[in-house]
């Protein structure tokens, strides 16, 4: 299958190439670069030992999308071009609603002229916002919270107008929970721009003493040690999500198809910090700040459908995490 990732060479879809290359599609990225490096485009080659076919462009450039669909031959898309801080959200939010929203829509546009009908979007738990239970299922209230979570509920209310109006179109909604961890490899993995915004990223800059401590947002939340409980589940077995959400396009008649991918299982800060010390022998120095508006003390998923569903499984434990962050960190002396 000729399948295109927008955003491709960011941390999840580099990770996602990966894996669709293995299971032996045609692949092209169309990348901005704004929050990934082109470097990336020379270790995915390293790993899949072959050329990547990838287009520098924005998915605001609609002569662009509709020129990359008709020369690839595009039959599906998995769209992952999105910016992704919840604090920038705040202070820039019409960049986000004109990058993620508009963006959006000029990409369907695009497919609908070139008739490509199977879509895969990256989306987040964040668009449940506060858990009003737990675990968190497909059916949970959707009470997006800030900016960026809105920009993502905004997204899949239209793709789910938008299937209304387009019978042949089959469309996967893929809810994260918390992506972390690296490749196999070594060779790619999470490298934010500027102070990470993700735990395990923060941890290895201070691991790597390119910051000096660890700040953890309130250690008295009503969980067992006082620190706030996510769900982490390993980018690979994130990755593997997205081909195999894919491979259901190919046979469901259903338009819209929802999905939550995490463990279905949370782990606390303190729990991570422990992790980290353990399975790579460094200490993390950390202080305790105040929490943050917005965050909530427990989120993690409940993942029964994808497995039933999707055949899928997440099999990465939180120290494979950990040490695939690491091995990462330190193979590319990330600074």
């Amino acid at each position: 299958m000729n399948i295109l990732l927008t955003g491709g060479a960011g941390y999840i879809g580099s990770h996602t190439y990966c894996e669709l290359i293995d299971k032996n599609h045609n692949v092209i990225i169309l990348d901005n670069f704004s929050n990934s490096e082109k470097t990336v485009l020379k270790q995915l080659e390293l790993i899949v030992k072959k050329p990547v076919e990838y287009i520098e462009g924005d998915i605001l450039d609609f002569s662009l999308l509709k020129k990359t669909l008709s020369k690839y031959k595009v039959e599906a898309v998995i769209h992952f071009a999105g910016l992704k801080a919840v604090g920038e959200s705040v202070n820039e939010p019409l960049r986000y609603y004109e990058n993620n929203v508009a963006g959006t829509i000029n990409l369907l546009k695009a497919l609908d002229a070139a008739k490509v009908y199977k879509f895969v979007f990256s989306s987040s738990a964040t668009v449940y916002g506060t858990p009003e239970y737990l675990p968190i299922d497909e059916e949970h209230p959707l009470n997006a919270i800030n900016p960026y979570g809105r920009t993502k509920l905004q997204i899949e209310t239209i793709l789910k107008d938008f299937s209304c109006s387009n019978f042949d179109m089959k469309i996967a909604i893929l809810r994260y929970f918390n992506p972390s961890g690296a490749h196999h490899s070594g060779l790619i993995g999470e490298n934010p721009k500027g102070v990470p915004n993700n735990l395990v990223p923060y941890m290895m800059q201070v691991a790597n003493h390119q910051l000096p401590f660890l700040k953890i947002y309130g250690d008295n939340y009503q969980t067992p040690d006082g620190s706030g409980i996510r769900d982490y589940i390993h980018v690979t077995d994130l990755a593997l999500g997205h081909v195999k959400a894919l491979h259901f396009l190919n046979s469901t008649q259903t338009p819209i198809n929802i999905f939550n991918l995490g463990t279905g299982k949370g782990s606390s800060v303190l729990e991570v910090i422990q992790a980290f010390n353990k399975a790579c022998g460094v200490s993390i120095p950390f202080k305790v700040e105040g929490k943050r508006d917005g965050d909530v003390a427990v989120c993690y998923a409940k993942n029964e459908r994808a497995k039933k569903v999707l055949n899928w499984q997440p099999v990465f434990s939180l120290e494979d995490m950990i040490k695939s962050a690491w091995k990462f960190q330190q193979k590319n002396k990330i600074s």
